[in-house]
Parts: C-alpha cells; structure tokens; sequence
C-alpha cells in the first residue's frame, strides 16, 4: 500500500484488482457554489472480496458508487478527475453504449430504498425477467422462470405463486431480496450495495446482511458494502474504508480497524454502536456536523470535531499515512490514536 492509494486487498496479494478507483475527484455545481463531493479517492477490489466503505450521510461513499456505476445525475454532477478501471478498462472512457453493456451483466448496484427502486405498476416477475430479456434475448417464458429461480435463490416463500405480485405487495425484507435478485441476475463479477439494510430491523438486517455474504462466497463476486454503521459489516467485510468529506480517512482489514482504530473518526464512529454491557449509559455521539462541501474547512476535515486537533491540523491536509503494509491513515496523529 502506498499513501496514495487505498488497497482492499493489501500489497502482498499478487492478481488483479477487479475494480480500481484512482484519485476519483467528483464535483457538483449549483448556484450557491461547487461542493467538492469526492476528493482523491482511490480503492480497489478483487474478486469475491468485501470492502465495505463506511461514514455519515454526505460523507461521499454514494456518490463514488453512482460514478463507478455511472449513474450520476450530469448536471449538476461531474467526474472531474481520476480513472475508474474495472477488469483493466477504464469506465470514463467508455461511450453510453460500452457503459451499458457493462451495467447489470458486469456490475449491478442495490439501492436503499427498494420501494422506490422498484416499477410500483410492474409485477416483481416481469421487472426480473426483463433482465434477461433485454440482454440475454431469453423468451418471456424461458425469462419468467429464470426470474421464479431468482426468487427461490433468495429465499423468497412460494415464488411461484408471488411473480405476478407488485412491490407494495412484499415487506421491506422481502423487496430488499428482490433488489439482490435482480442484482445477480446476470451474475455480475461486482456488486456495490447502498445502505441495503438502512430501512429494515434488525433481524431482518440480519438475515439480508447473511444472505449477501453467502450468495457473494456462492458466485466469487466483488461486493462494496456502503453503510454509516460499523455494527452491521463486522462479520461480512474483509475490508472497510473509511470517509470523511469525501476523503478515505482511513483503510484497514476488518478486524484490526475494530481492535484499534487509527483515526480519532473512526474511533467516534466505533464509540457510537450501542454495546451490551454499556445498557443504561448515554449513548456516545461525534460532537458537532460533517462540513458543508461548499466550504470544506482547510487542513484535516475533520480538525472542528476532533477531539485530538492541533494547530498543524488546522492548516496542513494530512496525506494517508502508511500504518503497516495493509493499513493506512490520514490522520498527522495516527500513532498517538492507536496507542490511545
């Protein structure tokens, strides 16, 4: 790893990255100012690798997600800096048509909001099956069985008789699985999912985030895990980044990041899941907001809420300083915070 890149593999594996984002720098333009949504953002993912990308809303883990994608709403959105190579291509330089192609037989992406996601006046058959339709060329018959399949993968009760449902029909459970389905329609190599478990309880969370794991070990896909909430990737991830006004503050394996974090950031966000035998105590918040992007403050982001700033903080933007070889930190004080 170097201080200029984030690695979700580390250095000492040898093959190819699936996806490698490279100082990705994306910038939304309207009336009150440019805010600086992703700032020199790098990562990289391999197959049947989990990099889970953590941080508050407006922190910019959706917005690097819908660039890989290609979704971004331009205007008022733009990429303005940085490569975005998957399998070794770079998607920027792609035309509408080469994007496509990609998006859903390569790459597919599940949203938050399932419902709104969702064709409400569609059956959840037909949204499936048109998947196969458009790019496999299937038959509407051959098609409504594979969507049927789909639903049996992801344990969706008497699949048969439930395609010919609408999406207000199934609980939020049951259309976030509709949302995996049609994301492993055409078995991608890469999944990125947003907050998939945001609106659900936890149980359900809970089953959703075990599914996930299992059909991403089932297929050897690439997954990105965006959430703001460290509780919920701890047993999936082999990875986390970590964001912060659109930087990665800090990138580590999983389970040295919950062992001893490296960025004061990333120590707020772990001391804020609520924990067993802290039951009656106040739960513990991150003092003050994320910055507005029209005005990020100079030096470390961060620096107004951290309870570790100094004066080089407030002028001197730290770069991501190497913490061992699969570890990194953009913090001027990364030492005293794992020692802390």
């Amino acid at each position: 790893m170097t201080t200029t890149e984030v690695s979700a593999e580390g250095t000492a594996r040898p093959s190819a990255p699936l996806l490698d984002v490279r100082d990705l720098h994306v910038e939304f333009r309207t009336r009150d100012g440019v805010a600086r949504a992703v700032n020199g953002v790098s990562y990289t993912v391999k197959a049947a690798e989990t990099l889970a990308v953590l941080g508050e809303s407006g922190s910019g883990k959706s917005v690097t997600a819908q660039a890989i994608m290609g979704i971004l709403d331009s205007p008022p959105g733009f990429v303005t800096k940085g490569e975005i190579l998957f399998q070794g291509r770079d998607l920027l330089t792609m035309n509408a048509e080469e994007r496509r192609k990609v998006r859903g037989a390569k790459m597919a992406m599940i949203f938050q909001d399932a419902l709104s996601a969702l064709n409400p006046v569609m059956s959840v058959g037909d949204q499936l099956a048109e998947m196969f339709i458009v790019h496999e060329g299937l038959s509407r018959k051959d098609s409504k069985a594979k969507a049927i399949e789909l639903m049996d993968r992801v344990r969706i009760p008497a699949a048969r008789e439930r395609v010919g449902q609408y999406p207000h029909q199934f609980s939020g459970g049951m259309r976030q699985r509709i949302m995996i389905a049609m994301a492993l329609a055409l078995e991608p190599e890469l999944i990125i999912a947003d907050e998939p478990t945001t609106a659900l309880d936890v149980t359900v969370q809970a089953q959703v985030m075990e599914l996930l794991a299992e059909l991403q070990r089932e297929y050897s896909m690439g997954l990105i895990l965006i959430t703001h909430d460290l509780g919920v990737v701890a047993d999936v991830a082999d990875y986390i980044a970590v964001m912060y006004a659109g930087r990665i503050v800090e990138t580590s394996p999983v389970h040295d990041i919950y062992r001893r974090p490296a960025h004061p950031y990333t120590k707020g966000l772990l001391a804020s899941i609520p924990r067993l035998d802290q039951k009656g105590q106040e739960l513990y918040a991150i003092k003050g907001l994320p910055p507005n992007l029209l005005h990020i403050p100079p030096g470390c982001a961060f620096n107004p809420r951290c309870p570790m700033a100094q004066a080089v903080c407030r002028t001197d933007e730290p770069p991501l300083y190497d913490v061992s070889p699969t570890r990194a930190s953009a913090c001027h004080f990364w030492k005293e915070c794992l020692d802390g």
